[in-house]
């Protein structure tokens, strides 16, 4: 029997197909965290308020009238804060991305979840240095994302918490809540660069295809 299952054994963990809503999910949760991204670098960079007052009363001046530092202020701000309200519609989208992938992970059949993959992934017999590298390697990417959702949902709570800051237990915390939604925030950061970074090696290394079995399902 043990001899049985050896032999059924894949000859690496990370064969398999991944199924169209997954796919979906994945390229759709990457296009909007980089929209999400694109708009928190440009506010707290190119776009702030402070940064642009000078800019506006110059570019006044030029045209021969004339304004004033507090009004030149409000016209700055009116940029910036046009940017953080994108970037707040677009974490209400993170936010519906997010139960959709718990609402995935709930309907798939129960070899297919996250937990079950990780299991059967302790009880994989190696049988070979490249299977106990395998092994290894899939663990850490199946870990890995279960830092990452836990963080995606600390992100989300924290986000809501702080989009609707007019009901009083948000307003009370809404330090708090910031604090923690930008501490998270840099930890994402870091999470989508070592993945990128991990996933291209891996294809260049070991030649998984894992980029090309994201857009086409993969292979048994």
């Amino acid at each position: 029997m043990e001899d049985s299952y050896i032999l059924q054994q894949p000859a690496s963990l990370f064969k398999g197909r991944y199924s169209l809503a997954i796919r979906l999910w994945h390229w759709l949760t990457f296009l909007t965290m980089l929209a999400s991204i694109i708009m928190v670098l440009l506010a707290s960079t190119m776009f702030t308020t402070k940064g642009n007052i000078t800019m506006v009363q110059e570019q006044i001046q030029s045209k021969n009238g004339s304004v004033s530092p507090v009004a030149a202020r409000a016209v700055a701000h009116e940029y910036n804060d046009k940017l953080w309200m994108a970037h707040k519609y677009i974490g209400y989208g993170l936010c519906f991305l997010l139960l959709c992938r718990i609402i995935i992970e709930i309907t798939y059949s129960r070899e297919k979840r996250l937990g079950n993959k990780i299991r059967n992934a302790f009880a994989f017999q190696t049988q070979n240095t490249f299977q106990s590298y395998d092994r290894k390697h899939y663990l850490w990417a199946k870990w890995g994302y279960v830092v990452f959702y836990l963080l995606f949902l600390i992100m989300a709570l924290t986000g809501l918490g702080l989009a609707f800051e007019d009901v009083p237990i948000f307003r009370s915390t809404h330090g708090a809540l910031a604090d923690v939604h930008e501490i998270v925030q840099y930890l994402i950061y870091a999470y989508l660069f070592f993945h990128i970074a991990g996933v291209i090696r891996a294809d260049v290394t070991d030649n998984r295809g894992i980029v090309s079995n994201m857009i086409n399902g993969g292979t048994d």
